[in-house]
């Protein structure tokens, strides 16, 4: 037996190694009479994948190897550790799940089975398929969080290999790390694993900017030592006077997390000074107020830079104290203080919750806490589109949270952006729907005031009143969301179904026909199966949407003989068809439809390679929006039409970007070369200058497809004095 590494043949002894270190790190926190199932599972497979390479090369065991390995550094079971070396057996080799349930049992197939993908069912798109695995892992994960651990430790080390990848391939699994992965770490309280996945994404989406900041970070790193020394050596001398036992170190912030700071700042990496944190780990409780009190009273503390997370803890249960005070030679230092149960919290999330040794999982109660997660199952029910769902999950599950009262004092979490609408419907639907105001601390605020920590929030109710579609733009959560909609779509439903008969009623007309004598003749009772739709009232509500085609349904209506018009006047619905029925010029492909007018959402501006979705708009054809556009997630599902790009007919299409830039001269004529240069055009542009001698540009262009505006805004971002380049909607 063997394993092939760095294209060389190794012996079996190599695996005695991995054995080795797995057992040597294991025995830290699990008895070593446990490890019987591990060496099994590697030799298993050793097996399963002994034909198999990565893209690099090397032997695909590699990767099972490493993330197992990561996954005793967060001391997790042998049965996750298990399920860790077999992941990918079942979705890359001949294996079968009930393969893995009989030689490991049924709680390591569990593991495996909620990270083994969707291969079996058919997509109709990449991004369908990405959200229904990540919903699927999700739902696992809400029964067993090992299973998502577990995805984390995968993750991270395919983005610490990503390299063998093509260019578009690092970039898509970058993004979905950055967007989705990064922040589940987070969630779970991994701050490592969080910020490596960070980096690493970074790295991949804007190298330049990445390398560029790593060697500064590196080239300052003996400076701010030295800067460190100074500071732990002030904090000891002070913390011995008052006899707190403590032990306090500092670090020097991620990449990525100095990039944010800039992007958020709009300054360069000589204007971040908080760029250090210490933190300072003591016994008790009393003791973390002890030391805050004797920190404030050495350095003075940034007003409003102060945050408790000791009495008001983190979803993920992060507990601590943070304040940012100016430091010795007025530099910004922040200072995290903590006891050493929360910062093995902080250290190893969730993680650190279960008892291993004694065989148990996280007990009810610290459950209880991870509220998150039973909204997963929440939308499970409400969201059945995947691509709403990982929005959802996107906007809600991830956003920074805030903290407000009921009158009674208890605390609710939202996330940052939410509203009284949110609120009311976190209390109850009906409160919901009848909200139609709120006091935010005694006073009267309109309804789409965003929550601020500490609010206390009053809801005032009409029996009578009820939701609009207006709400949509003012609620946040996607349970609000979900529930106002649902209350839209039946009002835009009935409007529908109205307007549907009224369609049928006067085209029936023209034949001396009408809905009643069909009634009464048995017409409607097998209409609906001849036009494929379940009832004759979605018939009509189809009808009403511009989803059936009147004439089509005359023609199984009504035997030919009697289609004689009594009337040659314009229908109604033909009226509709002449203002929407022209040769499409868009380069868009409407499933089943010739002819009909297409147009761009402004609120997204789709160009050729986006993921597309087509809405009907009554009377002016279809509406085509990006598939992750807010404004579409809003919209019907009713309405929806499947539309593709036409692969023949590209067109040049209008799109925004922004660029920040440091304000300089001749830095506008190299953006401006940089768009003509690939074939684009200048629509619009507009400039504005900041305080601290930075420049936002932003520009309307013509471009012709993704892959170009891609090349575009990495083109720019090479130039002397730009700090960033994006796309970006309004």
């Amino acid at each position: 037996m063997f394993l092939k590494k760095n294209n060389e043949i190794v012996a079996e002894e190599d695996l005695e190694k991995e054995l080795q270190y797995f057992s040597y790190k294991i025995k830290e926190y699990l008895p070593l009479s446990h490890f019987a199932p591990i060496e099994k599972a590697l030799h298993f497979a050793n097996e399963a994948h002994k034909s198999q390479k990565r893209l690099s090369g090397e032997a695909y065991l590699r990767h099972p190897i490493e993330v197992a390995k990561i996954c005793t550094e967060l001391k997790l079971d042998i049965a996750s550790i298990c399920a860790a070396l077999l992941h990918d057996t079942v979705e890359d080799t001949q294996t079968s799940l009930d393969e893995i349930k009989e030689k490991f049992g049924d709680e390591v197939a569990s593991i495996v089975d909620g990270l083994t993908k969707l291969q079996k069912i058919t997509f109709t798109s990449r991004i369908e398929s990405q959200a229904e695995n990540f919903r699927k892992m999700l739902l696992a994960m809400a029964k067993d969080l090992r299973v998502i651990v577990i995805k984390l430790a995968d993750r991270l080390h395919n983005m610490k290999t990503l390299e063998a990848m093509p260019e578009e391939k690092r970039l898509r699994i970058s993004q979905e790390t950055l967007d989705i992965y990064a922040p589940l770490a987070h969630r779970l309280g991994i701050n490592w694993v969080k910020s490596d996945l960070e980096d690493l994404s970074l790295k991949y989406l804007k190298p330049e900017i990445y390398f560029k900041l790593a060697e500064k970070i590196v080239k300052s790193q003996q400076e701010r030592n030295n800067y460190i020394e100074n500071v732990l050596k002030i904090l000891e001398e002070n913390l011995k006077k008052y006899n707190i036992k403590f032990r306090v170190y500092g670090r020097p912030k991620h990449v990525y997390s100095v990039y944010k700071k800039m992007e958020f700042r709009n300054v360069e990496f000589e204007q971040i000074y908080d760029l250090i944190a210490f933190r300072i780990i003591v016994e008790s409780i009393k003791d973390c107020y002890e030391v805050l009190g004797i920190i404030h009273s050495l350095w003075k503390p940034i007003p409003g830079k102060f945050k408790d997370y000791i009495a008001l803890p983190k979803p993920n249960l992060y507990q601590s104290l943070h304040s940012i005070l100016i430091g010795p030679k007025g530099e910004r230092v922040e200072v995290q203080i903590r006891t050493e149960e929360m910062h093995k919290i902080a250290e190893e999330g969730v993680a650190a919750h279960w008892a291993y040794k004694e065989k148990k999982k996280i007990n009810q109660q610290e459950m209880d806490t991870f509220n998150w997660i039973k909204q997963l199952l929440e939308w499970k029910d409400d969201l059945v589109d995947s691509n709403e769902f990982l929005q959802t999950v996107k906007t809600d599950l991830f956003a920074e949270d805030v903290y407000v009262f009921t009158p009674r004092g208890d605390v609710k979490e939202f996330p940052r952006g939410a509203t009284p609408i949110d609120f009311a419907y976190s209390v109850h639907t009906d409160v919901g729907h009848r909200c139609v105001g709120a006091k935010i601390n005694n006073r009267i605020v309109p309804l789409r005031y965003k929550l601020q920590n500490g609010d206390v929030v009053e809801i005032i109710t009409n029996p009578n009143h009820h939701p609009t579609k207006d709400w949509l733009k003012m609620a946040f959560t996607s349970r609000a969301k979900t529930k106002i909609r649902q209350v839209v779509q039946i009002e835009e439903r009935k409007a529908s179904h109205t307007l549907g008969e009224e369609v049928l009623e006067k085209e029936l007309k023209k034949y001396n026909f009408s809905i009643a004598q069909l009634e009464k003749i048995d017409k409607l009772d097998n209409l609906a199966s001849l036009t494929k739709h379940t009832s004759f009232d979605d018939l009509l509500v189809a009808l009403g949407y511009g989803k059936a085609d009147v004439k089509k349904i005359i023609e199984k209506i009504l035997p030919e003989s009697a289609r004689v018009k009594k009337v040659e006047d314009e229908s109604f619905i033909e009226s509709i068809i002449k203002k929407v029925k022209r040769k499409s010029s868009t380069a868009i492909k409407v499933k089943g439809v010739d002819d009909i007018l297409v147009k761009f959402g402004r609120c997204c501006s789709p160009i050729y390679g986006d993921q597309i979705v087509g809405y009907i708009t009554r009377g002016r054809g279809i509406t085509v929006h990006t598939i992750d556009c807010p404004k579409a997630l809003d919209m019907d599902k009713e309405r929806r039409v499947d539309v593709e790009w036409d692969r023949k007919e590209k067109t040049m299409r209008n799109v925004r970007i922004r660029v920040f830039t440091i304000d300089m001269p001749g830095i506008l004529a190299q953006l401006t070369k940089e768009i003509t240069n690939i074939g684009s055009n200048i629509i619009q542009a507009s400039i504005r200058t900041t305080n601290d001698k930075k420049a936002i540009n932003s520009f309307e262009i013509t471009i012709e497809d993704s892959t170009k505006l891609y090349y575009l805004l990495k083109n720019i971002e090479k130039i002397k004095g730009v700090i960033a380049a994006e796309r970006y909607s309004g």
